[in-house]
């Protein structure tokens, strides 16, 4: 794949998709013309060659909360001046939660605990895991099988499962079926208990396509949901099917630790946690997260900085250093703002990588932002990279502190990640607030009920017209009916209770009437299909 940014001089300001992960499995897209607007008002639109074709719906269930208190601590916004260096710096003390799941019984902490060793082979572009997953039976019922989501196993001789064992013994028997492994236990687990399972595989990786991060190109490794975990138990285990755009994945809160090895010293490697040394390896720890993502390339550069405890770093390719820097400062101001009008940062660091995508895509702890928006950047707010970038960040509240089902209610993350832009412009860009709205929603003509699913929308553009757009459009007109004071108090709120667990609409509406006595109905009927 040619570097976008070499071939593209002005990139039409698309709508972002965030999980237009178009697999090997699924049907060829089909490229339709779009009408799409520049980040400058003067300049000639250009059309985007992707249009993802519609393809069958699921079967699939629906989801409930598992709401746990947390610390509702500010943190304080202090920012460190950004830095520029060749390599990451030393690894950087920081103070790790403590209730890591490793014994029975069930310790305070019941999340799925994830251990890999895993060794990278850059110039091979191949990994090798053994994996160690640590599952506690919260579900309230007996268990007698566990379902595994495997991604990698959606591109063509990309994953090779060499072994899979229960508490040391083979498995009664598994089947790995495209994106799913289904493992038969020789022993029921009980309600609050806990079982081991180990796995080796290896992954060969696939070239990276379109606007898929995961994969290979000419001077970077991308590895995303790589690794098998455990999906959610609601009444059945919860795995959708995959289609070209809308995210279909359901994430329990989990701990995930990294083992690296990399064959290659010139190799630097941004991952979801920050790096520490463990003997002969690399370790990587993040804590109460859905993901756990990394990249690598011999031809990173890093900026640095940090908000209170919180360590940002942007990874990028030499000639784009304005980008680099402007996206640093757009997050160092986004996330200080966010730690008081949401809840503080949820991980103890934030990785920005640069990457040939069309758009951004989020993971707990790190995002990927399109190499076309930092060529593009001029050092103004109102572009690709700080809008598109900002939406990622945000993610890092909706997706990866509160959680949902973003197959069957993908406007719980979408929505309120569009809108928060909105309060980041408000507060850091306010003079370019109008044309956000302009260029960013109203543009595209916002239609449609908000709370479709991923399957309902047909094609691309009428499900983020929806989901995304007019998602926004109801979050302003809930904020002005409701007033400022009510609506941050409930968006806190929402983010306090569902912490480290996952919300239905459902939820957002019954926390939402916690905090007013004003009628919204009217609102309601306008934009959602559904009785929440």
């Amino acid at each position: 794949m040619t570097n976008y940014a070499s071939r593209i001089t002005h990139y039409a300001f698309l709508f972002l998709i965030l999980s237009a992960c178009a697999s090997p499995t699924t049907p060829a897209p089909i490229y339709l013309p779009l009408n799409l607007v520049t980040q400058d008002p003067g300049a000639t639109s250009t059309p985007t060659p992707f249009q993802p074709a519609p393809i069958q719906g699921t079967t699939y269930l629906s989801a409930t909360p598992f709401p746990t208190s947390v610390p509702t601590d500010t943190l304080t916004a202090t920012l460190i001046p950004p830095t520029l260096t060749q390599v990451p710096t030393q690894p950087i003390e920081i103070v790790l939660p403590t209730d890591t799941p490793n014994v029975r019984p069930i310790p305070t902490s019941t999340r799925t605990n994830y251990i890999l060793y895993s060794t990278l082979d850059f110039a091979g572009r191949s990994i090798s895991t053994d994996e160690t997953i640590r599952y506690y039976n919260t579900t309230g019922t007996t268990l007698y099988d566990l379902v595994l989501a495997v991604e990698p196993n959606l591109y063509s001789n990309c994953f090779a499962l060499v072994s899979v064992k229960q508490d040391g013994a083979d498995v009664g028997s598994y089947n790995l079926n495209t994106q799913q492994l289904t493992l038969t236990l020789p022993q029921p687990l009980q309600p609050n208990t806990a079982t081991t399972i180990t796995l080796s595989f290896n992954l060969t990786l696939p070239y990276k396509q379109g606007d898929d991060p995961f994969g290979y190109d000419f001077n970077q490794i991308n590895l995303t949901d790589w690794y098998p975990f455990v999906v959610p138990y609601i009444n059945g285990w919860v795995l959708h099917d995959p289609l070209p755009y809308g995210e279909h994945l359901v994430y329990d809160s989990a701990d995930v630790e990294l083992n690296l090895k990399v064959n290659d010293s010139a190799v630097i490697v941004a991952a979801s946690g920050l790096q520490e040394p463990n003997g002969e390896w690399t370790r990587y720890r993040i804590y109460g997260a859905r993901t756990f993502a990394l990249s690598a390339s011999d031809e990173f550069l890093v900026k640095e900085s940090a908000v209170g405890a919180t360590v940002i770093r942007s990874y990028y390719f030499a000639g784009y250093d304005g980008g680099a820097e402007g996206i640093l400062n757009a997050a160092l101001a986004e996330i200080g703002l966010f730690n008081a009008k949401f809840a503080p940062f949820p991980y103890g660091s934030l990785a920005i990588v640069q990457t040939d995508i069309n758009d951004g895509q989020e993971y707990d702890g790190l995002v990927f932002i399109a190499s076309d928006f930092y060529g593009q950047y001029g050092g103004s707010a109102k572009s690709n990279l700080i809008t598109i970038g900002v939406h990622e960040i945000a993610h890092q509240w909706w997706f990866g502190l509160v959680g949902n089902d973003q197959a069957l209610e993908p406007w719980l993350d979408e929505a309120l990640s569009v809108y928060s832009e909105r309060i980041y412009y408000e507060y850091n860009s306010p003079r370019n607030l109008a044309w956000w709205w302009s260029a960013r929603v109203d543009y595209y003509g916002p239609a449609g009920y908000v709370d479709n699913s991923i399957y309902a929308g047909g094609s691309f553009r009428p499900y983020t017209n929806s989901v995304y757009l007019n998602g926004a459009r109801f979050i302003e007109d809930l904020r002005i009916r409701i007033g400022d004071d009510a609506f941050f108090a409930f968006i806190k709120d929402f983010a306090t209770r569902f912490s480290r667990s996952r919300a239905t609409s459902n939820d957002f509406f019954n926390v939402l009437r916690e905090h007013t006595t004003t009628d919204f109905s009217d609102l309601m009927r306008a934009y959602f299909q559904g009785n929440y």
